[in-house]
């Protein structure tokens, strides 16, 4: 009866969580509020060779994964700047250019549970992994940076040997402007807390900036997908209809270019 008894209270206690099976897919998507890595078997990106008009930004960032992947040393990286202008879709698409990396997105949302994530990572160290958070950035009332801070450098075990992390944003600072004007304004010491807030960005050893595309580099990205999806279209036509959707948008870059190719592949009855 004691063995019963025994038995219904360990079912009754928290139970241990099963041990991730990073084998099971190339990519992942982590759910803090269950604790589990939710494999991707299909990850939405395109091809590294249809990302045009930011070779600037590519070959930093190839170089630098590729390094990861030997084990050599390699930087965390803060692509930052132009909406729209294929921050998101380089780091995917150097994912599935650079072989033998696990890619593990993070939602901005959950920063905060950085920590226990890193534990599963830290312990599948026959794993290497691309830790990828889109859009991330923080607001007044935030204090979540501070964990990030400390687990990318300057924490007690820091970030895992086998960890690289990726993060794309908006800003090149991650903070609003006015957040950075609200500290210098209600300070006691301004320059230490602006300071303070504006470290977390330093924590990242490869900054690649993001601008908005000219009109060259705009028709380049539509002639590209164009040609790879191979849209029976004529040129001077393409770049006619490329430039009126751009204009009706208010603006150029490689989003606005995928938007165009979508809406013509609609019209011409093909699929992408």
């Amino acid at each position: 009866m004691f063995e019963r008894i025994a038995r219904a209270i360990e079912r009754l206690g928290p139970q241990e969580a099963e041990a991730p099976d990073f084998a099971a897919s190339d990519a992942f998507a982590w759910h803090p509020e269950s604790g589990g890595f939710i494999p991707v078997a299909d990850v939405n990106r395109v091809p590294l060779s249809l990302l045009k008009g930011i070779d600037r930004m590519r070959d930093p960032l190839l170089t630098n994964t590729e390094r990861f992947a030997r084990g050599l040393p390699a930087n965390n990286a803060l692509l930052w700047g132009a909406r729209g202008m294929g921050k998101s879709s380089l780091v995917k698409a150097v994912h599935g250019e650079v072989k033998g990396l696990k890619l593990v997105e993070i939602h901005r949302e959950d920063i905060g549970s950085l920590p226990h994530l890193l534990a599963h990572l830290r312990a599948a160290n026959e794993h290497r992994f691309i830790l990828f958070c889109d859009d991330l950035s923080f607001e007044a009332v935030d204090t979540s940076y501070k964990s990030l801070k400390a687990v990318l450098e300057g924490g007690i075990e820091g970030r895992p040997p086998n960890v690289l992390f990726y993060a794309t944003s908006n800003r090149r600072h991650l903070m609003a402007r006015e957040m950075v004007d609200n500290e210098r304004s209600t300070a006691i010491n301004p320059g230490e807390a602006v300071e303070e807030k504006l470290s977390l960005s330093d924590r990242f050893g490869l900054w690649i900036g993001f601008h908005n595309c000219s009109q060259d580099d705009y028709l380049d990205i539509v002639r590209s997908y164009a040609r790879y999806y191979r849209l029976a279209i004529k040129d001077e036509t393409l770049r006619e209809g490329a430039l009126a959707w751009a204009l009706g948008r208010g603006s150029r870059s490689g989003r606005v270019a995928w938007q165009y190719i979508q809406d013509l592949a609609g019209r011409l009855g093909t699929k992408l």
